[in-house]
């Protein structure tokens, strides 16, 4: 599976901060048997992010995309908004599980705006900003991905098996 990576963070764009929820990305899922593929740090500008799915799904072709940060209610909050104007399936499930199992830990999960759904072959995912958000929402949604991306791509097996 090719994975691409694209951290939404204007300080991290700036050189301000370091991309440790990249990172953290990067490192789960290397259990997929998942090449990172792409990755990038960009600002949280809606054209932008826009750009760079287009680029990921359109272009370089990759199976999964998961992006971090801007999923929140800040005015600067918009990898949501970008989201749902490129994908054409939205895919509610992951971003239900990821705020439920958040819900459990603290109450500002339900603000995640966080959008899952398919462009083409692609299944992009919305995770929050920090690494603590990433790892959280990463371990719900990890073991459905594969599945997920083989439906996504034509793969004819029942799915109760």
């Amino acid at each position: 599976m090719r994975v691409g990576v694209i951290t939404i963070s204007d300080r991290g764009y700036r050189g301000e901060r370091e991309d440790t929820s990249g990172e953290v990305i990067q490192q789960m899922v290397q259990g997929l048997d998942a090449e990172v593929a792409f990755s990038t740090v960009i600002p949280d500008e809606k054209d932008e992010i826009k750009k760079v799915l287009l680029h990921g799904v359109d272009e370089l072709e990759l199976d999964l995309i998961l992006t971090t940060g801007g999923t929140g209610v800040s005015p600067r909050d918009v990898t949501p908004d970008a989201t749902l104007e490129v994908i054409e399936k939205e895919i509610l499930g992951f971003s239900e599980a990821m705020r439920m199992e958040g819900l459990k830990k603290t109450p500002h999960a339900i603000i995640s705006r966080a959008v899952c759904g398919v462009r083409g072959r692609t299944l992009i995912i919305n995770l929050p900003g920090s690494p603590k958000g990433v790892r959280e929402g990463l371990e719900v949604i990890l073991p459905a991905l594969p599945h997920a991306v083989a439906k996504i791509q034509g793969d004819p097996s029942e799915c109760g098996r």
